[in-house]
């Protein structure tokens, strides 16, 4: 989702995202709550972190204290920013329920990467 939302507010920046423990497709429940803010996350990748040990970042960003903590890469990186969001995976409920409960992480983690975009002077109009 996090990547959804730098797509989203800039086309200025080469976006790559990761998980520790990536499934095979995208969750269903993260694709249908960014497409409620007109978001497609539907056609992105799951990787994993080790794909991208030898890439240089200007900038990484963190989301979930399990993968900071556990991260098995160590990223060439200028900067690193983290904030702990709870990994909407583990939500337990109805359907209804996770969805509403990922809508909720995507609206925190849009204000975070807004914030970070505006920080760094890479937000474009949308």
């Amino acid at each position: 989702m996090a990547h959804g939302w730098i797509s989203y507010f800039t086309k200025e920046l080469d976006v790559f995202s990761a998980g520790t423990k990536p499934e095979e497709k995208v969750n269903t429940f993260a694709i249908k709550a960014m497409d409620s803010f007109g978001v497609d996350i539907s056609t992105y990748s799951t990787n994993n972190v080790k794909e991208y040990e030898s890439h240089n970042f200007d900038l990484v960003l963190t989301v979930c204290d399990k993968a900071k903590e556990t991260c098995p890469v160590v990223f060439n990186t200028l900067e690193m920013k983290h904030k702990s969001f709870p990994d909407p995976v583990d939500y337990v409920g109805t359907d209804e329920e996770k969805l509403q409960h990922y809508i909720e992480v995507a609206v925190d983690l849009k204000k975070w990467i807004y914030e970070i975009l505006i920080e760094k002077g890479l937000i474009i109009d949308n």
